[in-house]
C-alpha cells in the first residue's frame, strides 16, 4: 500500500440529500495549493477552470483552458501544448485598507468545497485582518454546464467585527503563461456599455482568436448599487477598481462577477461573430439564473444519465461520483475536432495531449453510458488520420502510424524529445515514447471495434471506423521485421506499456495487438467484400487493400507472438525474465511515484525485472478470451510482484484482472488505491492536474471489475463479483441501442430492459433473453 501524507481532505460534511456528493479542504495549506486547485477544477468540456483562489499566492498555479486550442511556442525543443487563456478568476479585495490574504492575518475558519451534484466550488472563510478586524467571506463560482461559454463567481463580504471600507479590483489578466511561455499576443480591450469589460488575444502561430468578457454586478440589502469605479488598461489585462463601498457590521456586500470566453475556432458567422458574442453574453443572467440553469443540466445530463449507486461504502460511492464529474467536465463533446488531454482541462501536465489513455481507459466509460461522445472521441482520431500517414512516411512506413501524443488533426507527433534529468548522467533523458511507442496504433483500432461491438454502429463504421482498422494494419505489416535465423516475422526496438523497458524486442503486449489489428482487418475487408462492396470500393481506391491483404495474411501466419513458458509466464519481451530481480519493497511503499530514479537511472532499470505498469496483465484483460485463467493467475503471479504502479493507469487494469481471477481482497485493494490517486491525502499528487485515465479505470474498475460486464466474442456477458463490504451495485449500460438497468447483491443481479426490443445476453455462463421493458433476477449462488 502507498504510504499517504496526512489528509487536508474531509468526505463526511455532506448530510442528508448532499451525502457523499461533497469534498471539503478543511486545511488552507499555501504550499499545497495544487492538491485541490486540480482536483476541484470546474470544467464543461468546453472549458476547464482549474480551482486557484480568487486572490493570488506564490505557489499557486492557475489555469484557464479552452479545448483544442493547441499553439506552439517557437523553437526547435517546443511542441504544440494547450496554451493557458486569460484568468477571469483574480478578485483584489481590500477590507479597511488590508489587502484580503490568508497568509497574512488570522485564518478563524476555513472550508473549501466542491460539491460534485451541482458542479459549484464553495470557500468559506472567517479572517482577522493584521489590524484586528474579523471578516466573514463566501466565494461560489461555477462553469457553465447550461451554456459553454460562461463562468459565475458570487463573493459575499460581512464584516464582523466593525463597518468596513470595502475596495474591490477584478477584470481579465491576460499576463498569464504556460511555466513562462506566453502564447498570446496583445489585443484590443475596451470598455462596452460602462459594465461589460473585453479583451482579445490571438494564439502566436495558430492564430486562434480569444475574445473574453466580464462584467460586475453589486448587490446590498438586496438591491443593486452602483459603486465609486475607474476602469484601467495595462499591457494584457483591463480591470475596474470599485472604491469606498462602506458596509455596517454584520451586513453584507455581494459582487456577482459573469465571464464569458469565446475563441475563433467556435465561429459559424465569419467576422460577425464577435458582435454575436458580445450580445450572446450581454443577455446572459445573474448568478441565481446562471446556476440554476447550470445545476438542472448537470441533473438531467449527467446524473440522471449515468447513475452508479454504491451501498454499503460512503467513500467508494464519492469516489465513482468524483471520476464521473471530471470524465464529464472534461470531454469536448461538443467537437470530433478535439480529444482528452491526460491531465483533463485541470493544469498544464502533458501540455493538453491526446495518449493512448483515451482508447483504452476513457472511451470505454462513453461506449457504454453515453455512445454519441465514444463516437465523437472516435471520429477525432479519424481526423487525425492524415498526421498518422505523416508520421508513417517520416518513419518509412505505410499506412496510419498515430502519434503517442496527438494535438492539431494534421500535426502528426507532438512528444517532447527531451524529459526529466537523468539521476547519474546529470543531462536530459531523452523521451522515447515518441519515438517507439506504438501500440497506440492498435490500441486506436481495438477501441474502433470496441465500440462497434458495443453499439452496432455501421454509420460509423463505413464512415470512420473501416478505415481506422484498415490503416493501422496496413502499418503493422510494414512494421514488421524479417528475421531470417529464426525464419519469422518480429516487432523489434519498442516501448510497450511498460515505459521503464525502452528500445526491446518483440513486446508481448504489442506483438500481440498489431496481430489482432491485422486480423480484425482481414476479417472485416472478408465480410465487406462479400456483403458490402459499395462501402469497400472508395477505401480500396484510397489504400490499395486488396494488396494489402494478401500481405496481411502471408506476414501475421510468420509473426513472432509470445507464448506463456512451462511456467505459463508470458515473456514480457525477448530479455525480461533474463534480468537482475530486486527487493521492489522500498519502492512500493514510497510516498511518491518515481523514486526509484532517486537513485537509479531508465537505462539501469531498464536491466532489471521492474516493470512501470500493467504490460502482459494489460494484454490478458484486453484480449481475455484467448487466454485461461491458469494462465491468467500464472502472469499475475509473476508480474504484480514487480510492478510498481508508478503509473495512475496500472491499478484499475489490475484490479479488473483480480475480479476475475476471484481475488476480492486484492481486487478491493486495488481498487482503493486507484481511487486515492487524486482523492487520497497524497498532497504533491495532483498538482500538474487530475489523472483523467485512471477516472476512467475507475469506473470500469466497478462496471467492468465487479460489475462483471465484459463484451466476449460479440456477446455481452454480466458476471458480478462485488466486494464483501458492498451491499448492493447500481449502474446502466447501453448495448446495441438498448439500456439496461443492473442491479447487483452478493446473491443476486436484477436486469431491467429499458428499450423496446429483447436483448439476449450471457449471465454468468448461461445465455439469457430479457424481454423489453421487464426485470429479470438471476442468482449468483
Amino acid at each position: 500500500m502507498v504510504k499517504q501524507s496526512a489528509s487536508i481532505l474531509n468526505y463526511e460534511i455532506g448530510k442528508k440529500e448532499e451525502k457523499n456528493w461533497l469534498i471539503t479542504e478543511t486545511t488552507f495549506l499555501p504550499e499545497y495549493l495544487g492538491k485541490t486547485e486540480a482536483i476541484f477544477t470546474l470544467g464543461n468540456g468546453y472549458m476547464g477552470q482549474r480551482a486557484a483562489s480568487e486572490e493570488k499566492y506564490p505557489n499557486e498555479k492557475r489555469g484557464l483552458f479552452v479545448s483544442g486550442t493547441f499553439n506552439k511556442f517557437p523553437g526547435d525543443q517546443e511542441v504544440s501544448e494547450l496554451p493557458n487563456a486569460a484568468d477571469m478568476l483574480e478578485v483584489d479585495i481590500f477590507l479597511n485598507g488590508k489587502r484580503f490574504q490568508l497568509t497574512d492575518g488570522k485564518i478563524l475558519s476555513y472550508e473549501k468545497t466542491l460539491h460534485l451534484k451541482n458542479a459549484e466550488l464553495i470557500r468559506l472563510v472567517e479572517w482577522e485582518s493584521p489590524d484586528g478586524n474579523r471578516y466573514q467571506l463566501e466565494f461560489r463560482r461555477f462553469v457553465s454546464l447550461a451554456n459553454k461559454h460562461l463562468l459565475a463567481q458570487r463573493i459575499t463580504i460581512t464584516p464582523l467585527t466593525n463597518s468596513a471600507v470595502i475596495n474591490i479590483r477584478s477584470g481579465i489578466n491576460g499576463q498569464v503563461t504556460n511555466s513562462g511561455t506566453q502564447h498570446f499576443k496583445e489585443g484590443e480591450k475596451r470598455l462596452y456599455h460602462q459594465h461589460t469589460l473585453k479583451m482579445e488575444q490571438e494564439t502566436t502561430t495558430s492564430h486562434i482568436e480569444f475574445v473574453h468578457y466580464c462584467r460586475h454586478q453589486f448587490l446590498q440589502h438586496n438591491e443593486v448599487i452602483q459603486p465609486e469605479n475607474i476602469i484601467f488598461m495595462e499591457r494584457r489585462r483591463i480591470f475596474m477598481e470599485y472604491k469606498h463601498i462602506e458596509v455596517l457590521k454584520n451586513e453584507s456586500i455581494t459582487l456577482e462577477k459573469i465571464s464569458g470566453v469565446y475563441t475563433s475556432r467556435d465561429i459559424e458567422n465569419g467576422e460577425a461573430w464577435k458582435e454575436e458574442t458580445l450580445e450572446a453574453f450581454e443577455q446572459a443572467g445573474d448568478y441565481q439564473t446562471l446556476f440554476t440553469e447550470h445545476k438542472n443540466a448537470w441533473e438531467v445530463e449527467v446524473w440522471e444519465k449515468f447513475p452508479i449507486v454504491i451501498e454499503g461504502n460512503d467513500f467508494h460511492q464519492l469516489a465513482i461520483r468524483f471520476a464521473i464529474y471530471h470524465l464529464i467536465g472534461m470531454t469536448p463533446a461538443h467537437d470530433n475536432r478535439m480529444s482528452i488531454g491526460a491531465k483533463g482541462l485541470s493544469g498544464e501536465g502533458y501540455k493538453g495531449h491526446a495518449f493512448w489513455d483515451n482508447e483504452i481507459f476513457i472511451v470505454p466509460f462513453f461506449i457504454l453510458s453515453q455512445p454519441e461522445v465514444a463516437r465523437k472521441l472516435l471520429e477525432y482520431r479519424w481526423l487525425t488520420l492524415d498526421g498518422a500517414i505523416k508520421k508513417a512516411k517520416e518513419n518509412n512506413y505505410d499506412g496510419a502510424m498515430f502519434p503517442w501524443e496527438s494535438a492539431w488533426l494534421d500535426e502528426g507527433e507532438v512528444t517532447p524529445v527531451y524529459g526529466a534529468a537523468d539521476i547519474v548522467t546529470g543531462e536530459s533523458t531523452i523521451i522515447w515514447s515518441g519515438f517507439i511507442e506504438q501500440h497506440i496504433s492498435a490500441d486506436i483500432a481495438y477501441a474502433t471495434w470496441q465500440y462497434y461491438q458495443y453499439t452496432g454502429d455501421d454509420d460509423f463504421m463505413n464512415r470512420y471506423g473501416y478505415e481506422l482498422i484498415f490503416s493501422t494494419a496496413i502499418f503493422w505489416q510494414s512494421r514488421l521485421e524479417w528475421n531470417e535465423q529464426k525464419q519469422r516475422y518480429e516487432i523489434n526496438d519498442v516501448v510497450g506499456p511498460d515505459e521503464y523497458k525502452e528500445h526491446v524486442n518483440n513486446n508481448a503486449f504489442t506483438n500481440h495487438m498489431a496481430n489482432w489489428n491485422i486480423q480484425k482487418a482481414i476479417e472485416y475487408y472478408d465480410r465487406l467484400v462479400k456483403n458490402n462492396p459499395a462501402v469497400l470500393q472508395p477505401l480500396e481506391e484510397k489504400w490499395n487493400l486488396a494488396h494489402y491483404r494478401k500481405l496481411w495474411e502471408e506476414k501475421s501466419a510468420k509473426l513472432y507472438l509470445p507464448q506463456p513458458n512451462e511456467q505459463g509466464i508470458i515473456p514480457q519481451d525477448d530479455t525480461y525474465l533474463q534480468k537482475e530481480i530486486i527487493d521492489l519493497t522500498e519502492y512500493k511503499n514510497a510516498e511518491e511515484v518515481g523514486t526509484l530514479f532517486l537513485k537509479y537511472n531508465l537505462e539501469q532499470v531498464n536491466d532489471m525485472q521492474i516493470t512501470k505498469q500493467a504490460d502482459v496483465l494489460i494484454l490478458l484483460y484486453l484480449l481475455e478470451d484467448l487466454y485461461s485463467n491458469d494462465i491468467k493467475r500464472a502472469n499475475w503471479d509473476y508480474y504484480e510482484p514487480k510492478t510498481l504502479h508508478d503509473s495512475s493507469l496500472s491499478r484499475s487494469t489490475h484490479c479488473i484482472l483480480a475480479a476475475d481471477l476471484g481475488e476480492k481482497e486484492i481486487a478491493y485493494q486495488m481498487f482503493e488505491e486507484a481511487i486515492r490517486i487524486d482523492l487520497g491525502p497524497a498532497l504533491k499528487s495532483s498538482d500538474a492536474g487530475i489523472h483523467a485515465a485512471s477516472l476512467g479505470g475507475i469506473w470500469q474498475s466497478i462496471v467492468f471489475g465487479f460489475g462483471g460486464v465484459r463484451m466476449v466474442d460479440g456477446s455481452l456477458r454480466i458476471r458480478p463479483n462485488i466486494p464483501e463490504s458492498w451491499e448492493k451495485l447500481s449502474f446502466k449500460i447501453f448495448w446495441k441501442g438498448s439500456e439496461l438497468s443492473i442491479v447487483a447483491t452478493q446473491k443476486d443481479v436484477k436486469i431491467r430492459n429499458e428499450s423496446n426490443k429483447a436483448v439476449s445476453l450471457f449471465v454468468t455462463e448461461n445465455e439469457v433473453v430479457i424481454e423489453p421493458k421487464l426485470e429479470t433476477t438471476f442468482s449468483l449462488v
